[in-house]
């Protein structure tokens, strides 16, 4: 089965809570009218769209059928495709343009940050780049010897200290040994805390501070991991981490076999921060560049190029 397969079998139980869901209302109406508008959002909101991204898509759905002049309730299904797409639309590129790049990546503990850090690596190495894994997770018990397997699994280099180590001198000593050894890529692990902000934007902020004084013009992206399993948790987590740290895009794990993979749309309305990277399963090649139209026909659909 290939990757598009996995993400479709993935989405199979938010296709049958949100999709087929659809397909049973508009099936329902004879004509389009208020009560289907809030049987649709109402439809959406349980999906973990999300209320305001609910409200959004509902509101251009008006504005559509009212432009176009519909009046069978058939076709809401495929307009609400081609707006969710259109939400979903932009940038979902790694900016790795200088030699080395940093990629920080950041997120709570348990949303899988350790085993993406292992897939992204393996991503980045099928493209012919040469990439350092700085271990700067100092903190968790076993997070160095964690990294240190998806490290060798990837076929990458590890950078790392002893346990309780400063992590910026960690991100100090993997951009030394990237710019030593040729990467192209240095990507850095983080703690996975989030109840006390200020200490996570001080250590944030540090480790930037070195890369700026280490690497100055270097291409920097800084992911945040979120557990797609969450739905509007991870909503939240994400607003909290734009807060403390910046972000310049969302890696989004465990897709497969959640019924709330709809929270995708709704993190991308609500923050404006793109979907770089989704992932479905445990697999090193299950973690793939998102593709809005791909995501969506998997979604609505299960089927490439569905209707």
């Amino acid at each position: 089965m290939g990757f598009f397969g996995r993400l479709a079998e993935g989405l199979k139980k938010t296709r049958d809570s949100m999709a087929q869901k659809m397909d049973a209302i508009v099936n329902s109406f004879t004509k389009i009218d208020e009560d289907l508008f809030e049987e649709l959002e109402e439809t959406l909101i349980l999906s973990d769209v999300g209320l305001p991204t609910a409200q959004e898509i509902c509101a251009r759905l008006r504005a559509e059928v009212k432009r176009r002049g519909i009046t069978d309730a058939s076709q809401i299904k495929g307009l609400v495709k081609e707006i969710a797409a259109q939400m979903l639309e932009g940038d979902a590129s790694l900016h790795l343009g200088t030699k080395p790049s940093v990629i920080l990546v950041i997120g709570v503990n348990g949303v899988g940050k350790t085993t993406t850090i292992g897939k992204l690596a393996a991503n980045l190495k099928s493209q012919g780049k040469r990439v350092v894994l700085g271990a700067a997770d100092t903190f968790r018990a076993a997070a160095i010897d964690q990294l240190q397997i998806w490290a060798d699994r990837a076929g990458v280099e590890l950078v790392k200290q002893a346990e309780g180590a400063d992590p910026a001198a960690v991100v100090y000593d993997a951009i030394a040994a990237g710019k030593a050894r040729g990467a192209d890529v240095v990507i850095c692990d983080t703690a996975g805390r989030l109840h006390n902000k200020k200490n996570l934007m001080d250590e944030l902020s540090k480790i930037a501070r070195v890369i700026a004084r280490e690497a100055p013009g270097c291409d920097i992206e800084t992911l945040l991991v979120l557990d797609a399993t969450t739905g509007q948790n991870a909503i939240s987590q994400a607003r909290q981490f734009q807060e403390a740290a910046g972000i310049t895009g969302i890696i989004l794990t465990k897709l497969d076999g959640t019924a709330r993979g709809g929270v995708v749309i709704g993190i991308k309305q609500e923050l404006q921060v793109p979907v770089k990277y989704i992932g479905v399963g445990e697999r090193i090649d299950d973690l793939r560049p998102f593709d809005p139209q791909e995501f969506v026909a998997a979604l609505f659909d299960g089927q490439e190029g569905g209707n």
